[in-house]
């Protein structure tokens, strides 16, 4: 049986929340890029206040507690990148994992990105090792485009392996013009 959320908009008094479940979360090695100590409440509400109306920042509740939240912001302000935007973050509260948080946040980005028609390419990182986050996404149409191998250093030392995922738009040219050297004269 498939659970219900509420997914809605994000308010800037979601900012503790939002940032103590990452910070709960950053505390496994690899699960977050951050550390603990790095996230702070304001970033919070201030990419909440930065977002309305340029891009689409969710949260799930499930009987009134936040579960989860998911950003979804433009790249770059360049016009040769404005129809290109990032998953800048999906994140499962704890407690929350397993149980389809994360498909009910992607059908609702999904859902927003289909109401705006210059979203055209979404482009993701995650970890090679998040298995459960790879195959959600893949069921949502975004497919592999490069591995960023050693770009995660854990305390010990260790390294984790970054995919980089992309999402296109249905009849968007998948082919890209190529550049050719000219030939000396």
């Amino acid at each position: 049986m498939q659970k219900t959320y509420r997914i809605r908009p994000a308010r800037e008094t979601d900012a503790p929340i939002l940032c103590a479940a990452e910070r709960r979360i950053a505390e496994t090695p690899g699960r977050l890029a951050s550390h603990p100590d790095e996230l702070r409440e304001t970033a919070y509400a201030d990419k909440i206040r930065a977002l309305d109306g340029l891009g689409c920042y969710l949260i799930a509740e499930k009987d009134g507690a936040i579960v989860g939240h998911a950003v979804l912001e433009p790249v770059a302000s360049r016009k040769a990148l404005a129809h290109v935007f990032t998953l800048g973050s999906m994140v499962v509260h704890p407690g929350s994992e397993g149980q389809g948080v994360g498909t009910a946040l992607m059908q609702a980005l999904m859902q927003w990105v289909q109401q705006q028609p210059h979203v055209e390419r979404i482009e993701l990182r995650v970890r090679e090792q998040n298995t459960a986050a790879r195959r959600l996404y893949e069921n949502f149409g975004f497919v592999l485009e490069g591995r960023f191998d050693k770009r995660i250093k854990l305390a010990d030392g260790s390294y984790l392996v970054d995919l980089m995922m992309a999402w296109l738009a249905p009849g968007t040219a998948s082919t890209s013009t190529h550049l050719t050297p000219q030939s000396p004269a």
